[in-house]
């Protein structure tokens, strides 16, 4: 055999082999969108070793092969504000197509026992978290060692020397060293709650800043007042978070713009479209609804002029499914002031007010972030405690804020499906790539997730578009979002026929490499 018929016939052993390969998984015939590189098509996915192997017109074999006609294939969602990281949060986030979800705003200290804790328990979805300011102000003012824990967070509720106090220098160094820490440990940025700190010195925020710039990494800020009203108002706050990252180079993510600016929104807004365009790095989130949860005795519910500054009275606060009278609000804030509460800051029902919701969600440099919280229940005694069992479904008994269970589902439902404000590929970029890019140039992980390209990790998500929904309410929010079909998370099957796989355990920790 001469040496040209040798090569021609290695040619086509070859080519039939690459032809009869098998992958791990093949999702067949979906309606593939990819935001980065705008492809919107019908296409068939491989999947072998976490990874997408193949994108092609072409039909290809799997070992599996799962027949998505009809169905959208998407990069699974990333919700780079989510404080909820138990078992059942991540299932009922993976029931809407999320695969990663990362506690950035709050944050926790300390990092590396964090991870730890994260690891050895059953971790569906991807899951990070970045260096917590509050916790690092909390122990130094208190003299108690932080613990990564919400149960940490809500015990120092009765304190406000922390929230309101300014850090004596010697104070101050101390709590940016432990912040510095989380940093060398391997945290994804800063988490700068300043809303229930809001007493820090401008030195203090400025330094962080400065910290950040230090690292290369972001800093993520739940803004220091949320206000209309003048001086310490929303305005005022947005302006010095774009102060402190005009001065230091830092990247500033702003936190739910819509929650801290009230109905001042347009006017943040603003502020922020101007600061970009000077190519000032500040990057901005909203979660579609009028209504906030957080601790009773948050400093921003402190003072004797609140009512005022926040539009709001006792009704505006609800615990579990009902509303709270000033008696309730006064005896929570004195003797339960950790107890978590929904606050409605906007009625949706109200066509003014949606309509300053949908200002946020709609801007086209606003991503989607859930601030999903913690699913709670009433105990023997009638105090609030925080669920982190196993069942499944949750226990009926259980309760939270519907952005827990619908925030990405109801983008999809009554954003594009229904009122048709936002474009599908639109809609999935605000939850997909933004986020992924707001870290990626420190968090090299990132540049792996919120696309559907070979080369990627197979965060996944395959729904369909005409059925996609959020079913939760404020008065039940214990109720899953439909329409998604499946859930990959690093290639393996998180949901699959639209019901989970309850023993999926292939959520990584996502983390920012440091030097040993």
């Amino acid at each position: 055999m001469n040496a040209r018929i040798f090569s021609a016939f290695l040619f086509v052993i070859m080519s039939g082999a690459l032809f009869a390969e098998k992958y791990d998984l093949v999702l067949l015939n979906g309606r593939v969108i990819d935001p980065e590189t705008k492809l919107d098509a019908v296409r068939h996915v491989a999947i072998d070793d976490g990874k997408i192997v193949a994108i092609s017109e072409e039909v290809i074999e799997g070992a599996q092969s799962l027949d998505v006609s009809g169905m959208v294939v998407a990069p699974g969602f990333i919700d780079i504000h989510a404080h909820g990281m138990n078992l059942g949060d991540m299932r009922m986030q993976a029931m809407q197509g999320v695969t990663t979800i990362l506690e950035l705003e709050s944050g926790v200290l300390p990092i590396a026992p964090w991870y730890d804790i994260m690891e050895a328990q059953q971790t569906p979805l991807n899951y990070g978290a970045s260096a917590g300011w509050t916790y690092s102000r909390i122990e130094n003012f208190s003299g108690k060692k932080a613990e990564p824990t919400l149960e940490y967070f809500q015990a120092a509720q009765g304190a406000t020397d922390w929230k309101l106090d300014v850090a004596e220098p010697l104070l101050l160094g101390e709590i940016l060293g432990s912040v510095e820490q989380g940093l060398k440990e391997g945290a994804l940025g800063i988490g700068i709650n300043a809303g229930y700190a809001p007493g820090y010195g401008q030195k203090e925020y400025f330094a962080l800043a400065e910290l950040a710039a230090k690292y290369g990494v972001g800093t993520f800020t739940h803004v220091r007042y949320a206000s209309i009203i003048e001086p310490q108002g929303s305005f005022e706050a947005v302006k010095e978070l774009i102060a402190n990252s005009a001065l230091t180079g830092a990247h500033m993510h702003l936190c739910h713009i819509n929650s801290t600016s009230l109905t001042d929104i347009h006017a943040t807004l603003d502020l922020v479209d101007k600061a970009r365009k000077k190519g000032i790095k500040v990057t901005v989130e909203a979660y579609p609804y009028g209504a906030a949860n957080t601790v009773v005795g948050a400093a921003m519910f402190s003072g004797s002029d609140w009512r005022e500054r926040m539009h709001s009275s006792a009704n505006n606060f609800q615990l579990g499914k009902k509303r709270m009278t000033e008696e309730e609000l006064s005896s929570y804030q004195k003797d339960k002031p950790g107890t978590m509460i929904t606050w409605h800051f906007l009625d949706e029902d109200k066509p003014e007010d949606l309509a300053l919701l949908d200002a946020s969600i709609t801007h086209p440099d606003v991503m989607i972030a859930s601030d999903s919280v913690f699913w709670s229940y009433f105990d023997e005694n009638g105090d609030v405690k925080t669920y982190a069992g196993e069942q499944w479904p949750l226990p009926d008994k259980v309760f939270s804020h519907p952005r827990s269970s619908g925030t990405f589902a109801k983008i999809l439902r009554s954003y594009v499906r229904e009122r048709k404000l936002l474009g599908l590929s639109e809609a999935i970029k605000k939850m997909t790539l933004m986020p992924a890019q707001v870290l990626e140039e420190f968090v090299p992980q990132m540049k792996k997730k919120g696309r559907v390209q070979v080369g990627m990790d197979a965060d996944i998500v395959v729904f369909d578009p005409a059925k996609i929904s959020d079913r939760a309410t404020h008065e039940n929010a214990n109720q899953v979002a439909v329409g998604v079909s499946a859930v990959l998370v690093n290639g393996e099957f998180v949901l699959r026929g639209g019901s989970l796989v309850l023993e999926a355990d292939s959520g990584r920790a996502v983390r920012r490499e440091v030097s040993k």
